[in-house]
C-alpha cells in the first residue's frame, strides 16, 4: 500500500501533501521529525503573519537539511527537495507518543581519532569484502531497530515527546528505482507501503549522496581525497557548516545503504580529514549495544552526531544523535542529554525478492 501523508496537521489543506515523494519518504522518519515539526510550525507562522501583515520573525537555521523558509507555501517544496518527510500527526505521526529519549552525555576527546578511524577502516574493508554481491534482480535488505525524540505542536502548544522504539525494514533495488518500506513510524499498516518509482507525481529523481542507490554509490570514487571532495561540492550551502554536513553526509551512507567493499573503508578515511571529529569512548545504540562512537558536534544546533561501533571488532552498530548544548533555536524545550535519534542496524544483506527476509531466504 501507499502511506496516507495528508494527515491532520497545521498546514494541511493547502495541497503540500501532493509534493511528497517515494524518495523523501525513504530517509529514516525519526532522523529529522524534530526538524519537521519546527519547519510546519513556521510556516504556520508564517503564514498567519502573511494574513496580518506583521513582519516574519527571523529565519532559522537546520541542523540537517538546510532548509532557508521563504515567505510563502514555497517551503514545503524546498523542504521536500532537501528530503524531509512533511508527514505527522500534531507531532505524534502514527505511533503513540512517549517520552522524550535521554542519555548521559559521554566525554569527547580529539586525541586517537585517526588512530580509531583507522582501525575501523581496516575493519569496514574485512567485512565489506565477505557481504554478497548484489546481482541485477536482487534487493539490498536493511532491518534496524530506532527511536527519537521531537518537538510536538499540538493545539498551538509545543512539548518534548518521543516515538518508541521499532523495528523498520527496508528493501531497495541496485538502481533504486524499486523498494519497499515497513516502518510504523511512517505507517501502521504491517504491508509497509511501496518505495518503487516513478513516484505519485511521475517523477524518477537521480540518485545522488543525499539520496543514493547501490549502483551510484559503484560509481563514486573510492580515493580519500577525491571522494570528500565530492561530498563537499554537492552539499555546498547545505547544513549549518561544510564540515558537519559532509560529516553528516557520510553517517547517513554508514546507515541505510550498503557501500561496496572498495568505498566503505574510503568513507572513514575521508571522514577522518574533516575538522572536529572527536571520539566518544562510550555510546549506546538504540538496542542498548555499547560501543565506541565517532562524532562531531554542530556548534549551531548543540547536536552531536555519534557512529557507533563495536569496541573490539570495530563493526559499525548504529548511530545516535544527542543534544549536548542547549539551542536557542529550540526555545529550551529540548534540555541536553535528549537523545533526538537513535538507530541499531540489526541485518544488512541481499536477498532475491521484494519483502523477502534472510530468514525467509534459507
Amino acid at each position: 500500500m501507499t502511506v496516507n501523508t495528508s494527515r491532520n496537521h497545521p498546514a494541511e489543506g493547502d495541497g503540500s501533501a501532493e509534493l511528497l515523494s517515494a524518495t523523501a519518504r525513504d530517509l529514516p522518519p525519526g532522523r529529522h521529525q524534530f526538524h519537521k515539526e519546527r519547519l510546519m510550525a513556521q510556516i504556520h507562522d508564517m503564514r498567519q503573519a502573511e494574513r496580518t501583515t506583521t513582519p516574519v520573525r527571523e529565519r532559522r537555521r537546520f541542523p540537517r537539511p538546510a532548509i532557508v523558509l521563504p515567505l510563502t507555501a514555497a517551503a514545503l517544496a524546498a523542504a521536500v527537495v532537501a528530503g524531509v518527510t512533511l508527514s505527522g500527526n500534531g507531532g505524534t505521526g502514527v505511533q503513540n507518543a512517549g517520552p522524550a529519549l535521554t542519555t548521559t552525555i559521554g566525554a569527547a576527546t580529539t586525541e586517537g581519532v585517526p588512530q580509531l578511524l583507522d582501525q575501523i577502516s581496516l575493519a569496514a574493508a574485512e567485512t565489506s569484502a565477505s557481504r554478497p554481491a548484489v546481482r541485477p534482480g536482487q534487493y539490498i535488505y536493511i532491518k534496524s531497530k530506532s527511536a527519537d525524540s521531537y518537538v510536538s505542536n499540538v493545539d498551538g502548544k509545543s512539548s518534548l515527546a518521543g516515538h518508541p522504539l521499532h523495528t523498520r525494514q527496508i528493501w531497495k533495488s541496485p538502481d533504486g528505482t524499486k523498494g519497499w518500506l515497513i516502518d510504523p513510524a511512517v505507517d501502521k499498516s504491517p504491508e509497509g507501503e511501496t518505495l518503487s518509482l516513478p513516484d505519485e507525481q511521475g517523477m524518477t529523481p537521480k540518485p545522488s549522496l543525499n539520496g543514493p542507490s547501490y549502483d551510484y554509490l559503484t560509481k563514486l570514487t573510492t580515493d580519500p581525497d577525491k571522494l570528500l571532495a565530492k561530498i563537499y561540492s554537492e552539499t555546498k550551502g547545505q547544513g549549518n557548516s561544510p564540515d558537519q554536513e559532509a560529516f553528516t553526509t557520510i553517517g547517513d551512507l554508514l546507515g541505510e545503504s550498503y557501500p561496496p567493499a572498495e568505498l566503505y573503508p574510503a568513507l572513514f578515511k575521508a571522514a577522518a580529514k574533516i575538522p572536529g571529529v572527536v571520539v566518544v569512548d562510550d555510546a549506546t545504540d538504540a538496542v542498548g549495544r555499547h560501543g565506541v562512537a565517532v562524532a562531531r558536534l554542530d556548534e549551531a544546533s548543540g547536536e552531536r552526531e555519534e557512529w557507533i561501533f563495536d569496541k573490539k571488532s570495530h563493526v559499525f552498530l548504529g548511530e545516535r544523535s544527542v543534544q549536548v548544548r542547549r539551542s536557542s533555536d529550540t526555545d529550551g524545550l529540548i534540555p541536553p542529554g535528549t537523545v533526538l535519534f537513535t538507530s541499531a542496524i540489526l541485518e544488512r544483506t541481499v536477498v532475491d525478492g521484494m519483502k523477502q527476509t534472510p530468514a525467509a531466504k534459507s
